[in-house]
């Protein structure tokens, strides 16, 4: 049993960033003169339990399991990481680690394939969402914890290590020998023409190089022709602050407020200005957002509707206006802490509230939203052409659109079938057409153009999987979904085969808030004549 450290778990700190905050420094640990007594009564809980409960105590699983209940008092944001989850949400900030390019994750006691990054060493050599990796250097990987798993899969750059890969409809192991290398998580994963004047760019989330990767994809389709873009920010569940900040100033003139956050300790009172005359300031754009938009993707799309720079598409935005500092604590964890509110340029504080349980608040995913809010009439703001907007309930569109799932409004039926993975599992028996990159032969695996197109065939063997895996199969509502299954496999095959941009191209095409927001450019070009307002204070 490892020995009980609670001073030095509760008492070092060091802010490292913060997510949708400023960096606030040590003294956001202010303190009474009644946590020394406070610290007594927890190191008395510990010691009894360590010397008197009746079976042997893991102390780092105790301490940490106190630190969150402390936190889950607090707020819904305020959160607790212990040394793996810390590392990993570092590597997501990074965007970057050395290793082999997977995400993996335990299924049924296999090490299974949940995500391979594109350009990685494990996609160059054919590894697909779904292998199992049944060996490591010619070790059996069957029963290992994701921890061990990691450790054995990423190492120093150059070094190498050899998987057997279990794939369905491969009689033996797939043998995949690699070179770890520096993998890259990018935010921007996918970016592209629409046609020859509309840009597109998918913005999944923030890390500290998101706004080089959005310049980036700006420059690449300004020099392909773009006159107005689509900017995609559905799903993003933000990230540090100073991102959302650099990548609005992209699209707005300098001095202009992003973004002012107030708070209850020093230094948490903060104006957010451009600092730079914006590049893409005269661009139209339509910025599509939904339910699970939140936070710094708030702040995006928030000043852009402020100062009339974006029309926003689709649903209301989570609603999450807290801003919590990162702290690095002793043994490698960290701890997520709120420190103050934010503000969009109108004074808008688009926090949504919470129950005491935070039930109500954390399942705002899974309701369905009206498209004419109620709102009190205090919560009235107004952009800088005089448009209404609103405070106390996330971003909400200028043109309304329900779409929880890739732009659609499934049925339940629907629904159940995404959130299954039955689309995922579908695209596993699919290869591409001239992938030679696994040379071994197959059974019951079926090869696929580029272009290919998701027929009546397709649809029926669909529906033979979701018979065999003892779907209960609801007609009507099949019918009713029918260009929301069609879509889904169709954007489940080529992700799985082709990649990313390959997929959001295709799915583009059948995406009912896509394609809604391609018809309201002319209303975004209007929104170029309205802007130029004067530069709001915070206050």
């Amino acid at each position: 049993m490892r020995r009980l450290r609670p001073f030095s778990v509760v008492l070092l700190a060091l802010v490292v960033s913060a997510l949708v905050g400023g960096l606030f420094g040590p003294r956001v640990l202010a303190t009474d003169e009644r946590v020394p007594e406070r610290y007594k009564t927890f190191t008395a809980a510990l010691s009894a339990i360590q010397s008197s409960y009746v079976d042997n105590v893991d102390s780092d699983r105790v301490v940490y399991s106190a630190i969150r209940g402390m936190l889950g008092t607090l707020d819904p944001h305020s959160s607790f990481f212990d040394p793996n989850e810390y590392a990993r949400m570092r590597e997501r900030q990074e965007g970057r680690y050395y290793g082999i390019g997977i995400q993996i994750t335990a299924l049924d006691g296999n090490i299974t394939a949940a995500t391979v990054f594109e350009g990685s060493p494990a996609y160059r050599a054919g590894m697909r969402r779904g292998d199992v990796i049944a060996t490591v250097d010619a070790e059996s990987a069957k029963d290992w914890t994701i921890e061990k798993a990691q450790s054995r899969l990423r190492g120093a750059r150059g070094t190498p290590v050899q998987l057997g890969i279990r794939r369905r409809g491969y009689e033996q192991l797939i043998p995949i020998d690699l070179n770890r290398d520096e993998v890259h998580l990018l935010t921007v994963p996918a970016y592209f023409m629409i046609d020859a004047t509309t840009g597109y760019i998918q913005m999944r989330e923030f890390g500290e190089n998101t706004d080089r990767e959005v310049k980036a994809a700006l420059k690449e389709l300004t020099a392909k022709g773009m006159k107005r873009l689509l900017f995609d920010g559905r799903e993003n569940p933000g990230g540090p602050l100073d991102q959302a900040i650099k990548v609005s100033n992209e699209f707005l003139p300098r001095t202009k407020m992003i973004v002012y956050t107030r708070g209850r300790i020093t230094n948490s009172d903060q104006d957010y200005r451009a600092t730079a005359e914006g590049e893409f300031q005269s661009i139209p754009v339509v910025m599509l957002v939904n339910r699970n938009s939140a936070s710094a993707t708030e702040i995006v799309s928030g000043s852009l509707q402020d100062h009339d720079r974006a029309y926003i598409v689709g649903e209301s935005t989570f609603g999450k206006a807290l801003v919590q500092s990162v702290y690095r604590i002793s043994s490698g964890a960290g701890l997520a802490l709120t420190t103050a509110h934010y503000y969009t340029p109108s004074g808008r504080l688009i926090q949504r509230p919470w129950d005491t349980t935070f039930d109500e608040y954390l399942s705002y995913r899974t309701r369905d939203q009206e498209a004419n809010k109620a709102h009190d009439p205090s919560d009235l703001k107004r952009t800088d052409a005089g448009r209404a907007v609103y405070s106390g309930g996330g971003i909400e569109p200028d043109k309304f659109l329900a779409g929880p799932i890739e732009g659609f409004n499934p049925t339940a039926f629907g629904r159940m079938l995404y959130n299954r993975g039955e689309f995922e599992s579908y695209a596993i028996k699919f290869g591409a057409e001239g992938d030679t990159r696994i040379a071994q032969p197959a059974t019951g695996r079926r090869v696929v153009a580029r272009e290919f197109a998701v027929d009546e065939a397709m649809v029926a063997d669909f529906r033979e999987q979701l018979q065999a895996n003892r779907v209960r199969i609801d007609d009507d509502a099949f019918r009713k979904d029918l260009t929301f299954i069609k879509g889904m496999l169709r954007y489940r095959i080529d992700e799985a085969v082709f990649g990313l941009s390959a997929a959001k191209r295709h799915l583009i095409e059948v995406d009912p808030q896509a394609q809604l927001g391609l018809t309201t450019f002319a209303e975004a070009e209007k929104l170029l004549t309205l802007g130029g307002g004067s530069t709001r204070a915070a206050n």
